[in-house]
């Protein structure tokens, strides 16, 4: 059972790696950007979280993690923005 739950996080992961998105972010540390648990952390108590997601993934933004600004990513298919949104935000807090 331990198996099948992390492979849809390491199917998320990969589709992340596929999109850019490790060249800025890592699961756990900050790098240029600031690390998905951290993401999850910060919007945990949103309702809207996911699609408060989608639309930084889509467009980008700046300010909210520091002064390097993330470019918006809207050259990706729309579900696999989704797909990350939600993946972010059913990471472990």
């Amino acid at each position: 059972m331990l198996v099948s739950l992390s492979l849809p996080a390491q199917a998320d992961m990969a589709l992340a790696d596929k999109s850019a998105c490790l060249n800025c972010h890592d699961m756990d540390k900050k790098m240029v950007g600031p690390a998905f648990k951290a993401i999850a952390a910060k919007y945990a108590a949103r309702d809207d979280a996911q699609a408060y997601l989608v639309d930084k993934i889509t467009k980008g933004g700046s300010g909210v993690w520091g002064a390097i600004p993330m470019p918006g990513m809207a050259y990706l298919p729309p579900a696999d923005i989704n797909t990350l949104a939600k993946w972010i935000v059913t990471l472990p807090k």
